[in-house]
């Protein structure tokens, strides 16, 4: 079916109506990256999978995502945005049935990679879209800001979701979760949500996605093995490949006319700044993330669900700040609300360094709730300032490289973050239990089959020297995010308010916002879509 979907210039009940169904999936996407947490035990018992296929289990659907976003956004600008995301919507859909009623570990490990790769249609898809739905600059960045908030709850209801689904239901009822929403995006999205492909759209050229792949998925997988397995000789080959074939194709895409991903946008220093500022930020979270949830569980002696319950409440303080943000910024330049959110990050981790053993629960959860919500205005602002600084014809391009930042940036704080950790808890079981040293939960079992004291005292050297750990990343940490405020300051100060009267996003300048912009009111699906700045439609 074909419909017209009239764009006015300020957003309507349809309009916003559209926005909630695109945030439906955004939740959903990043709440699929933890709902398997609490149910991997049940996993193990029904499939009895091996360790490497019950560590995949939970790895490849994160893994082909970041792989994918590059192409998948560039893709959406050339055929239709719209039209990816159903596509996406539908293999997410089918892929989540399959792995909810996967007869062996080889069938949901596929069927966990569809849903990945639909992710990665979906994702580019709904943040550009938004660019599209939204003509009026504060009605744009208040959307942008719930979409960010979209994902932060996401990631913090996993576990809960998955373990009330364990409680009621089966393990496979997480992945059903998909379903129902998939299908109303497939029902809704054509009648809410407009079409737009870029004019004068090039083909994807083959070795360019290539390339891509090349680079990105060895480079994810290096960084997730050396997360988990610390220094090895496959994921630093791994690592070493991806940035080179990472290189072959930054020069190659120099030198193409129509390339995949234009490098020409990092030039800008408004784009290249909220990413590298984005990336030091989503570095810092990810690795005090871990440090932050094993300490609720194996050194609080928390159980996965009262550990998501801690969460919760700075999920929400999240979602908060990153629904006010926008109005803030409005009067406010965004490098200064950015840097304050990132000075009270940096104090909420000069809090976690002061956590002393078992007994710093307290502390902790308050350190949490100070730096969590620190974030918000990073994540609310910068995908607003890396899309609009880019062509209004590369928005899903430019939002796929805000996610891959996003996501590439978290592996590389658990890689980093988590190796500083665990590198001062092994320094301090050396003379203690040089056998169980390896790893928190290993000295644990190992303090339960030793005698008494023994075994009590085994199990307070171990959480003690995991504490240090902690505190010790915590200071990397701090001296990440205030990193992130200097560069915040130097390179977007000149970024006004998005309420001034000149809104200059580095590559493109829009003067008097009430002047409605000239890109036409009327957007066509599927056979038809208007290219901002033009007053005809462009037919594929």
């Amino acid at each position: 079916m074909s419909t017209s979907i009239d764009i006015p210039p300020r957003a309507d009940a349809r309009i916003r109506l559209g926005l909630v169904v695109l945030l439906l999936p955004t939740v959903l996407l990043f709440l699929a990256m933890t709902v398997l947490f609490l149910a991997t035990p049940h996993i193990a018992a029904d499939l009895n999978p091996t360790g490497g296929q019950l560590l995949w289990i939970n790895d490849v659907y994160g893994f082909v995502m970041a792989g994918f976003l590059v192409t998948m956004g560039t893709l959406g600008d050339r055929i239709g945005r719209r039209r990816l995301l159903l596509a996406g919507a539908a293999l997410f859909g089918v892929a989540s049935v399959a792995a909810a009623y996967a007869p062996g570990p080889e069938v949901l490990i596929a069927a966990r990679a569809l849903m990945g790769l639909g992710a990665s249609a979906i994702m580019p898809a709904t943040l550009s879209l938004l660019t599209v739905m939204f003509r009026d600059e504060r009605q744009r960045a208040t959307a942008i800001g719930l979409w960010a908030a979209s994902v932060s709850a996401g990631v913090a209801l996993g576990p809960l979701v998955g373990g009330l689904l364990l409680e009621a239901l089966w393990w496979g009822a997480s992945m059903l979760i998909g379903v129902p929403v998939m299908f109303l995006v497939l029902v809704a999205v054509p009648f809410l949500v407009p079409e737009y492909r870029a004019p004068n759209a090039g083909r994807l050229e083959p070795l360019s996605v290539l390339l891509s792949l090349a680079a990105l998925l060895p480079f994810v997988y290096g960084v997730k093995k050396l997360a988990e397995e610390g220094v090895a000789t496959a994921p630093t080959i791994a690592l070493v490949a991806g940035i080179v074939f990472g290189v072959v194709f930054v020069r190659r895409q120099l030198r193409l006319d129509d390339p995949l991903l234009d490098m020409r946008l990092f030039r800008d220093r408004v784009f290249s700044g909220s990413l590298s500022v984005f990336l030091l930020v989503a570095v810092a979270l990810g690795g005090v993330y871990l440090l932050f949830t094993q300490y609720l569980q194996l050194v609080a002696e928390q159980s996965p669900m009262r550990a998501g319950l801690w969460v919760l409440p700075a999920a929400i303080g999240l979602v908060i700040v990153s629904t006010v943000t926008p109005a803030i910024a409005r009067r406010v330049r965004p490098a200064y609300v950015m840097a304050a959110g990132m000075a009270l990050s940096t104090l909420g981790c000069l809090m976690l360094t002061r956590v002393e053993g078992a007994d710093g629960l307290p502390l902790l959860v308050a350190a949490f709730y100070v730096l969590y919500p620190g974030i918000a205005p990073t994540m609310a602002l910068v995908p607003g300032l890396v899309i609009g600084s880019a062509p209004p014809e590369k928005a899903g391009a430019a939002s796929a490289v805000n996610t891959t930042a996003s996501d590439l940036g978290t592996a590389l704080g658990v890689a980093l973050l988590g190796s500083v950790g665990t590198a001062v808890y092994r320094a301090g079981m050396a003379d203690t239990a040089p056998d169980a040293a390896r790893t928190l939960p290993g000295a644990l079992e190992a303090a339960a089959e030793m005698p008494g004291a023994a075994g009590e005292a085994l199990a307070l050297a171990a959480r003690t020297s995991f504490t240090d750990g902690l505190t010790v990343a915590a200071w990397v940490a701090a001296a990440l995010s205030a990193t992130a405020a200097v560069l915040t300051l130097t390179l977007l100060r000149r970024v006004p308010a998005t309420g001034s009267a000149e809104i200059d996003t580095g590559s493109r300048t829009r003067v008097d916002e009430d002047v409605p912009p000239k890109d036409t009111t009327d957007v066509r699906t599927s056979t038809e879509c208007l290219a901002p700045g033009e007053g005809e439609p462009v037919t594929p």
